[in-house]
């Protein structure tokens, strides 16, 4: 993600402009994804090609790194992918991301707007048989190795239409109320009007000040326990199916923005409750562990009592950042770029990890988890983790892995080699600097 504060939006003529060139709904743009490029058009691209060489790379580096490097991953392709770059797993799998789309859109609206447990529990059964094929998917393609499954994170207004949107689509259809010939269009129109009407209202009466802080995450799960309900069964069933098929499944689930201990602990209750539920149905065991993401600073500095409650961490490192330094991550692009020319700030803290704050937070969650659980697996998510100086931090406090990208695995794995080298020879110096000294 990157600042885009030169683009001027127009929702009522669907298009945005930047520097005088406009680009309309449905017309083609390329992203380059390493430079933040943007092209007019569809720019033809191909498949990378790694070579013997890289191959051979990534076995040395294997070889000497301490660091395990996992992928976020939503969807089986993205799986498939961070295999073929060398993951040993996903670290994040961002269930959110699985409700996009025509049909599953529309079912996610329908639960959102739903009208007590029973409405919203019918809806939730058109996201089931959804989800439980996603996971399917992606546990055959991880073949046994782990896979980090976060709980729904995001607040409920990001699956509704935008206001701006819909003032525009109501303005639309009145307009074609004024230009309707005959009764039945004149009653359509109406009909589609007070329909809108009605969602601006329910998306009017959902809308948070500041969403980031509010409605969701673990939030969501405690106040509406049949959308984890949901998501555990289309889990535990997924795990089933694969394990029938005689492949293996390393099932870890994650329950989001977690500041009190007794939040997780009543997830995990439900989670536990679930897992009882369906494998009694399928007479089926099936191994899991559940953890949290630690992404709020009063997590970090309450490790030891949350870790009562979890047998992982993982640093949701994005909105640890956000949360430590105050700034929103989708709007500081405007200014974070001069911070950093002017040398207020020595890189942007969204791209290279804050090692005196945000990792100082890390590293007193991780020192306090352990000393409740010295074995706890600890790891990060967010997009230092495929920054090679944030890597060295990682591997400076003994976390167990890293999670980023597919497409940065390969940088990760190096960076994890290269962090494991450094630390060795810097141990070494000190050693012979301290027998010199003796």
């Amino acid at each position: 993600m990157s600042g885009a504060s030169a683009i001027d939006v127009d929702y009522s003529q669907q298009q945005f402009s930047v520097d005088g060139e406009v680009v309309t709904k449905g017309d083609w743009i390329t992203v380059d994804g390493s430079t933040g490029r943007v092209f007019l058009g569809k720019v033809p691209t191909i498949q990378p090609s790694l070579g013997s060489d890289f191959h051979e790379l990534m076995k040395w580096a294997d070889k000497v790194r301490r660091l395990g490097v996992r992928a976020n991953a939503d969807t089986p392709l993205d799986a498939k992918t961070a295999r073929g770059f060398g993951a040993e797993g996903i670290g994040l799998c961002r269930t959110e991301h699985m409700f996009f789309g025509d049909q599953r859109l529309a079912a996610m609206r329908e639960m959102i707007l739903a009208d007590g447990v029973g409405a919203r529990e019918k809806a939730l059964e058109k996201l089931l048989p959804l989800q439980r094929g996603d996971f399917i998917g992606i546990f055959r393609e991880m073949a046994g190795f782990p896979v980090t499954i976060r709980l729904l994170d995001p607040p409920l207004h990001e699956f509704l239409p935008n206001v701006d949107e819909l003032l525009s689509e109501l303005a639309e259809l009145k307009m074609g109320l004024k230009q309707a010939k005959t009764m039945v269009e004149m009653d359509h129109l109406l009909d589609q009007i007070d329909e809108k009407r009605n969602l601006l209202d329910h998306v009017n009466k959902i809308r948070e000040a500041n969403p980031m802080l509010g409605f969701r995450g673990c939030r969501l799960g405690l106040l509406y326990p049949e959308v984890t309900r949901m998501q555990c069964r289309a889990i535990f069933e997924a795990a089933i199916q694969v394990k029938n098929e005689r492949k293996q499944v390393t099932l870890e689930i994650m329950v989001p923005l977690v500041s009190v201990n007794e939040e997780l602990k009543q997830q995990a209750d439900l989670i536990n409750d679930v897992a009882r539920e369906v494998m009694g149905e399928h007479g089926m065991k099936i191994d899991y562990m559940i953890g949290t993401m630690i992404e709020l600073p009063r997590a970090a500095l309450t490790a030891h009592k949350i870790a009562q409650h979890a047998s992982f961490f993982s640093f949701g490192t994005n909105d640890l950042t956000q949360t430590t330094f105050g700034l929103s991550r989708d709007d500081s692009g405007r200014f974070l770029p001069s911070y950093v020319d002017r040398k207020i700030l020595a890189d942007d803290p969204f791209q290279v990890l804050d090692s005196e704050g945000v990792g100082e937070l890390v590293r007193i969650g991780a020192e306090r988890g352990r000393s409740v659980k010295p074995d706890l697996k600890i790891g990060i998510c967010g997009e230092h983790g495929g920054d090679p100086r944030s890597i060295a931090f990682c591997n400076e406090i003994g976390l167990n892995y890293v999670s980023c990208s597919p497409y940065r695995v390969p940088v990760a794995r190096l960076a994890a080699a290269q962090a494991a080298l450094e630390a060795d020879a810097a141990e070494a110096k000190n050693k012979q600097a301290t027998k010199q000294a003796a």
